[in-house]
């Protein structure tokens, strides 16, 4: 998107009408169904964003994760399904959320960047928010990985929604982004790739969520989908049902535990939340 160069407000409204004229084919692993935003959708993503734009202009920094609860994965013990690196002054837009989605109907994947708006329109269970802020020198190297070739480099256009965590086949939204935190943490003069990534998150100790899907609802709950891929995991895994992926909870909980959390803000039903750990 062009580079808009207007008060906050008229950018959001701008970006309003934009997402009011386009319907989504790209998602977060959410079910692939092309239909148009209503208009209390759109007003309650304009408001989100204001909130979420007004937060990340409190904090001097490049750079911050932004989760949305998009899909209702409570069944399995999560709260936010999606995140995404909001960067301060791209090319689109003051805060442009840079994040992975997938192709509808289809197994591939992109890297996409959105407004805010856009960010939080994508047909979401509601408008609760979670924003990380990164510690100064963390944020500054993911910056230097998302605006060069390492955003690619860690990126697999194959997309698997429960993708193994250490999977070198496939890739979903969360594992893109740990990847991309994780080769930013290399030395300096490692050249990055997506296998390097995954060598960082075992050195640095990262530890998967782990999701239970019985055989029986793999088979009757219509889960068989060009962007499903239960093979990715061993077969004890898919015999047991148990998943071992990355997920929101995962990533959060693994920066808390390096130290590399600077901030963090969220707002659940609307108000802001105490933070006492992942969700």
């Amino acid at each position: 998107m062009t580079r808009i160069a207007q008060s906050p407000g008229r950018r959001l409204l701008v970006t309003l009408l934009l997402a009011a004229t386009f319907a989504t084919t790209a998602h977060a692993g959410t079910a692939c169904t092309r239909h148009e935003i209503s208009p209390r959708q759109l007003a309650a993503a304009a408001a989100a964003a204001e909130r979420t734009y007004a937060a990340l202009e409190q904090v001097d920094t490049p750079v911050a994760l932004v989760a949305r609860h998009g899909q209702d994965l409570s069944k399995y013990g999560l709260y936010y399904s999606h995140v995404g690196f909001a960067l301060r002054d791209r090319p689109e837009g003051r805060w442009t959320v840079v994040h992975l989605l997938n192709a509808c109907g289809t197994d591939r994947a992109g890297l996409f960047a959105q407004g805010l708006v856009n960010f939080h329109a994508d047909d979401l269970v509601d408008q609760d928010t979670r924003i990380v802020w990164l510690q100064p020198a963390l944020a500054r190297r993911v910056v230097a990985i998302l605006d060069g070739p390492g955003a690619k480099a860690v990126f697999n256009p194959h997309y698997n929604v429960i993708a193994r965590y250490d999977s070198p086949h496939w890739q979903n939204s969360t594992a893109w982004a740990l990847d991309v935190l994780a080769a930013a943490q290399l030395p300096g003069d490692q050249d990055i790739d997506r296998r390097r990534a995954q060598a960082e998150e075992a050195a640095l100790g990262f530890v998967p969520d782990t999701i239970h899907i019985p055989y029986s609802r793999r088979v009757l709950g219509g889960l068989f989908s060009a962007n499903t891929v239960f093979t990715d995991h061993p077969l004890s895994a898919r015999l047991a049902g148990e998943y071992r992926v990355v997920t929101v909870r995962a990533i959060l909980r693994w920066l808390d535990a390096i130290g590399a959390t600077q901030r963090v803000r969220e707002w659940r039903g609307g108000s802001p939340q105490a933070t006492p750990g992942p969700a």
